[in-house]
């Protein structure tokens, strides 16, 4: 794995980057399909969320789903749950997918770091790297961090809610950097989503580097040429010499 020289901001996604549900979103899919007489397997929900995320993604990208109006959430949420399903192999009308949908947000559920993150971004803040966290969550940085006690590994985190416009537009990134007091150049952005987190990076002139914490589920959309590809934090400590 090629070393990345010059860095001296490290920026993370949160959500499949730094963090996931808990409990996993494969066993709320499961709860509330059962509910509506439908199995599913925790691979067919891993290759739905790609497809649903990609979804998500995109949509964002062209207007960020929080400022829609309700009728228009519920739809968004009901394609969502639709594309998790058919990933898994399961063909579900509109209706029924948003009758789904609204049974997984009735699930209780937090969002807990991955293993590794209590190691590693200590590490790398001591190794003298500014880090931040961008996050399309409709929060303010402060409220998230004071919820996931983020203080302890991050200097600073950025959302959509705080900036008013998410990845992959320009905006947040540009916070992002003011923050750390750095150039475009002298940063790099880890996260999950191709067009969210490596293109929009891109688009501000951050290096990307691609986290697929999920390799054994075969992605549906191609990583760059020349975009590294991480599955731990580990792997991110290594690009960076540590």
């Amino acid at each position: 794995m090629e070393k990345l020289s010059n860095v001296k901001a490290v920026f993370f996604d949160l959500y499949n980057t730094l963090a996931r549900f808990s409990p996993p979103r494969e066993e709320i899919q499961a709860e509330a399909c059962a509910a509506f007489g439908y199995t599913v397997t925790p691979e067919g929900i891993g290759r739905g969320y790609l497809k649903a995320d990609a979804f998500m993604a995109a949509e964002s990208a062209r207007i960020h789903v929080q400022t829609r109006s309700t009728e228009e959430q519920r739809a968004f949420f009901a394609e969502y749950q639709r594309l998790v399903l058919e990933g898994a192999g399961v063909d579900v009308p509109p209706t029924i997918a948003a009758s789904i949908w609204e049974r997984v947000r009735e699930i209780p559920y937090d969002m807990a770091l991955f293993n590794d993150v209590a190691d590693a971004l200590p590490r790398i803040r001591s190794a003298g790297y500014k880090t931040g966290i961008i996050s399309n969550m409709n929060k303010s940085g402060r409220q998230l961090t004071q919820e996931m006690g983020l203080d302890a590994y991050a200097d600073f985190v950025v959302t959509s809610g705080d900036v008013g416009q998410g990845k992959p537009h320009p905006p947040i990134y540009l916070a992002a950097l003011a923050r750390a007091n750095v150039d475009s150049a002298q940063a790099i952005h880890v996260g999950d989503s191709i067009s969210a987190d490596v293109e929009g990076a891109m688009a501000a002139g951050i290096r990307p580097v691609f986290m697929n914490r999920y390799p054994e589920v075969a992605q549906d959309e191609a990583v760059p040429d020349g975009v590294p590809i991480v599955h731990s934090l580990a792997d991110v400590e290594s690009l960076l010499a540590l």
